[in-house]
């Protein structure tokens, strides 16, 4: 059997593992589901022992359909879904289910660690502001809210690493996703003990961290008898979902910029150095590149306000989806595509739980705006492609402003499969936008971490230049003209309409009450 790296994604809704040929080519790709729980308003959580199964039960799966020995895997590389709250006891047990990145429930403590670390000093050390999707926060909620819990913490772990503890029996991370914890030094690559210190968190609660392409554990003899690889197999360091996707995609140094539609929305540009915005509007990161960093926007529903539109409006779409075997997005984005542009005035926007760019506001609402009854479902379905376009391009302006250079933005995701939204995209964001070979995204970018770490690959440039390559081209259209008019709609509604969300969300809680 040639030889094949093995990347696994800890996704929000499911885990994928794929196997890559040292060319870049996909071996075979297996995903697995699990639950995403909403116990109350604005939580969001996951039991990390379903990403555990998923993970067995993908690797198993996939090593039997590709008819891999685990010999063949030269190293394994992870990532995942950022910023989660993983709590380990003393035996290294979970302690609670993993507060997860997209749960908004900690906006009091986010306001705490900005009045006790100073808000210019946390995004010249972080990178960014403390907001409710990074790790701090969670842990402040659990010291107030949950101290039989904060109490019995041993360990705090990141949602893929604690997959790498249950593959090797090791308590680390590494500095891509160690820089979404809003406890981390981004410029100098380390924890900052001048936060810990601050905010009172022990820095034996976290693991040391390496650089993504570095060997920094192995299979053990349980992690290879629970999944099937072998015992020894070098695991890397791996990545944060946004840095591996962009590994993934060729986004290396500077200039280069990619959009990924997954759930979230996440806007990526490589620098060469650590770079941040002072105003701390968009995000600095270390890159999953040794030397490199990257800013980062995120919208908290890209894909997601899609899924959400077809779960709970589009029954009918999907009966007809059904019985015809086609994907159910087709059929709507078909419909959608003979809607003028800017859906005859109907905008949507996109703040389904709350919004990270260029509001950090959790209590920020989804609305149409703009609709009469000459709408129709196929407008509201492109006004959703338009309104998730137009939250993107909030954080495309925003890298425009501290000069981030670019002459093409490559879009990866669920989203880019579309022609129509990646078109749409095109026009709004009047740049070229550009697909790459390879759909897998960020297990694909860990995949290629891990062909470093086993040297099949001089560095990640080597890695990218053998095996990305450009798939597809959209130039800006017809329509820059008519989008840059609702663009400038768009980005009034928020700023009009942002004192009623707070108000709804007060009375929302006295009826919960």
């Amino acid at each position: 059997m040639n030889p094949c790296l093995l990347g696994i994604d800890i996704g929000t809704s499911g885990t994928k593992a794929i196997l890559v040929s040292p060319d870049g080519g996909i071996v075979g790709s297996v995903t697995r589901t699990y639950p995403l729980h909403n116990p109350k308003s604005l939580w969001s959580e996951q039991d990390p022992a379903d990403w555990w199964h998923a993970v067995v039960a993908s690797v198993r799966t996939l090593m039997e359909e590709c008819r891999v020995t685990p010999g063949a895997i030269m190293a394994v590389g992870l990532t995942g879904q950022m910023h989660g709250l993983v709590a380990l006891d003393q035996e290294g047990e979970v302690l609670r289910p993993c507060i997860m990145w997209n749960d908004q429930r900690t906006h009091e403590q986010c306001a705490e660690i900005t009045g006790l670390v100073g808000e210019d000093r946390l995004i010249r050390i972080t990178g960014k502001p403390v907001l409710p999707s990074f790790t701090a926060p969670k842990i402040a909620w659990v010291k107030t809210h949950e101290p039989h819990v904060y109490s019995r913490i041993a360990k705090i772990l990141l949602p893929k690493d604690y997959i790498r503890y249950r593959l090797t029996g090791e308590l680390l991370s590494e500095v891509s996703d160690a820089s979404g914890t809003s406890l981390f030094d981004v410029a100098l690559r380390t924890w900052s003990d001048d936060i810990l210190s601050v905010l009172d968190v022990p820095r034996n609660w976290l693991p040391d961290v390496s650089e993504s392409p570095v060997v920094s554990a192995h299979i053990s003899e349980q992690g290879s008898k629970e999944t099937g690889l072998l015992q020894g197999t070098p695991v890397v360091g791996g990545a944060g979902d946004q840095a591996a996707e962009a590994v993934g995609c060729g986004i290396l140094s500077e200039g280069s910029v990619s959009v990924a539609v997954g759930t979230s929305g996440v806007v990526f540009a490589a620098t060469d150095s650590y770079r941040f915005d002072p105003a701390g509007c968009v995000h600095a990161y270390c890159h999953a590149v040794p030397g490199a960093w990257h800013l980062m926007g995120v919208m908290l529903s890209a894909g997601g306000s899609l899924r959400w539109y077809r779960d709970t409006l589009c029954r009918e779409e999907q009966k007809i989806a059904e019985e015809a075997g086609v994907d159910v997005y087709d059929v709507l984005t078909s419909s959608a595509a003979g809607v003028p542009p800017g859906s005859e005035g109907l905008i949507f926007l996109p703040y389904l739980t709350g919004e990270r760019t260029p509001y950090a506001d959790p209590y920020a609402r989804a609305t149409f705006f703009g609709m009469t009854l000459r709408h129709s479902k196929a407008h509201m379905t492109r006004s959703v492609l338009e309104g998730v376009a137009f939250g993107l391009n909030d954080s495309l302006d925003l890298m425009r402003r501290i000069n981030i250079r670019f002459e093409a933005v490559r879009v990866s995701g669920g989203g880019s499969r579309s022609e129509l939204w990646r078109r749409i995209m095109a026009d709004v964001f009047n740049t070229r936008v550009q697909t790459v070979n390879v759909s897998e995204g960020a297990a694909f970018g860990a995949a290629l971490l891990a062909g470093v770490g086993a040297e099949i690959y001089k560095d990640v440039k080597d890695a990218c230049a053998r095996t990305v390559r450009i798939q597809e081209s959209h130039e800006p259209g017809e329509a820059v003209e008519a989008y840059r008019r609702y663009y400038g709609v768009y980005r009034t509604l928020y700023p009009s309409i942002a004192p009623l969300f707070q108000v709804l969300h007060e009375i929302g809680q006295g009826s919960a009450d």
